[in-house]
């Protein structure tokens, strides 16, 4: 017990220890922001040609406003991942992040083209909808989970290349979309064991007559290899495709 105790002491299986630039590291969720981050470039590398310093900037803009903004926001809104950055921090991060996304936005609507204006403002409205729960929490749901953080990055990813909607990023998208339903799917349980489960009682028993003690570990361990093998799969994916352009 001590050790399944060790194993998930911590709100998700990528936080470092409490306290200090680890709580930092932590609020960036690193796996999933690098998760989030790679459906920006598959949706780029879908498109014909690519143009590499548009492919940087909505890179940044989506870190900003994702790895740090959103992440910020989230915190903000419950402390999940029970770091000990202040409140006042918090906001700081919130909205650095956000006004550094919309910056590198409107400088793309001026710099590239004015038709990139709405998928900005659409980005500025989904950060602190979804991670403040705005509207009674109506958007913070599977369906926008997957819309917001997998077809959206994805599609924008495409659409800052090409100026045009085409089957191609529309596809992709959507196959990011399916990407993020099943990340959600197994986070959300794994989060409810780590963060609202004191115990776990409950036995499985085999065809051939063995028992097999049920645990909060041994629930978690399955659910968090498959997110551990997806991120990575994603990233080294996004990776490959970007190889094959440049």
């Amino acid at each position: 017990m001590a050790t399944e105790r060790r194993r998930l002491d911590r709100p998700a299986f990528y936080a470092l220890r409490t306290g200090g630039w680890r709580d930092l590291v932590t609020l960036l969720h690193p796996p999933y922001t690098a998760w989030h981050l790679s459906y920006v470039v598959i949706g780029a590398a879908a498109a014909p040609t690519l143009h590499a310093d548009r492919l940087g900037a909505a890179l940044g803009a989506f870190f900003l406003a994702v790895g740090v903004s959103a992440h910020a926001l989230d915190e903000l809104n419950g402390r999940p991942l029970a770091t000990e950055l202040r409140r006042h921090m918090l906001i700081a991060l919130a909205g650095v992040g956000l006004a550094g996304a919309i910056g590198i936005g409107v400088a793309g609507t001026i710099v590239v083209s004015p038709l990139l204006a709405p998928l900005v403002v659409l980005g500025a409205v989904l950060v602190p909808a979804y991670n403040l729960e705005l509207g009674g929490g109506r958007i913070h749901t599977d369906v926008w989970f997957a819309l917001a953080w997998g077809g959206f990055p994805a599609f924008t990813g495409y659409f800052a290349q090409t100026l045009t909607i085409r089957p191609a990023g529309v596809l992709v998208a959507a196959g990011c979309c399916a990407l993020s339903v099943a990340q959600r799917r197994l986070s959300t349980p794994v989060r409810e064991l780590r963060r609202r489960t004191t115990a776990v009682n409950g036995e499985q028993r085999l065809n051939d007559g063995s028992v097999v003690q049920l645990t909060k570990a041994r629930l978690a361990e399955p659910l968090e290899g498959a997110l551990s093998a997806l991120w990575i799969a994603v990233v080294l994916l996004a990776a490959g495709l970007l190889a094959v352009k440049l």
